[in-house]
């Protein structure tokens, strides 16, 4: 017998497909700020997303933690790979100048 899941108006697949890139991309950029000897605080915020990230991935879509935790782990993991990506750029720039 299948189970009925609520609908929560956000098609699952992308919803875990998004995850899933964002998952990537985070961890990613966590190996690179490692390497690149980023800022301690920085390279904990990028751990603290990737961790989550991994975790979350591992649970059913819609269980009650993931739907809680989604929301604002989104927001702060893309926010952590802007700050990333700025500390990336103007570490370039200052190398090249």
């Amino acid at each position: 017998m299948a189970k009925h899941q609520p609908d929560t108006g956000v098609d699952n697949s992308e919803a875990t497909l998004d995850l899933s890139h964002l998952r990537r991309e985070t961890r990613t950029a966590l190996e690179l700020a490692v390497v690149a000897s980023a800022p301690q605080d920085l390279i904990d915020r990028l751990a603290w997303a990737a961790g989550l990230l991994e975790a979350i991935v591992e649970l059913p879509a819609n269980s009650p933690p993931v739907l809680a935790l989604v929301p604002k782990l989104t927001k702060r993991a893309k926010s952590t790979l802007e700050q990333w990506s700025d500390w990336q750029t103007e570490r370039l720039a200052r190398d090249q100048a």
